[in-house]
C-alpha cells in the first residue's frame, strides 16, 4: 500500500499478477498481510519499515519482501525504480527479505 497507486499500476500493466492491499482490506495489520502473501506465495512490495521487524525480530514466515527506502520518491522515480530491480534481480527476490536504499539493493 505504501508505494502508491502508480507501482501498482505499472506491476498490472507490466503483466505481474499483483494485488493491492488496499483493494482488499485498507487496514488489514502487516501480520496479517504477511500471513495472506505466504498464502498466496506472494511477494511484499512495500515501503512500510515494520516488516522488518516483523520477519527478523518476530520470525514471521514471508514469501518475500521488498522494502524500498525512498520515502522522498516521487510516483514516477518509484517506478523507475521498481521497474529496473524487477528487471536485474526479479527472480532473486522471491523468499527473500530485500531493502533498496541509496540506489542499492541488499538481498538476504
Amino acid at each position: 500500500m505504501s508505494v502508491g497507486v502508480a507501482v501498482q499500476e505499472w506491476l498490472r500493466q507490466g503483466g505481474f499478477d499483483s494485488v493491492a492491499v488496499r483493494d482488499i482490506d485498507a487496514s488489514m495489520p502487516d501480520i496479517d498481510i504477511l500471513a495472506w502473501a505466504v498464502r498466496e506465495q506472494r511477494l511484499v512490495v512495500t515501503q512500510d519499515k515494520d516488516f522488518g521487524e516483523l520477519v527478523f525480530l518476530s520470525g514471521q514466515p514471508h514469501a518475500g519482501v521488498l522494502l524500498l527506502r525512498v520515502e522522498d520518491a516521487r510516483s514516477d522515480e518509484k517506478v523507475q525504480i521498481v521497474e529496473a530491480l524487477f528487471a536485474s534481480y526479479g527472480d532473486q527476490l522471491p523468499g527473500r527479505f530485500s531493502v533498496y536504499q541509496d540506489g542499492r539493493l541488499r538481498i538476504r
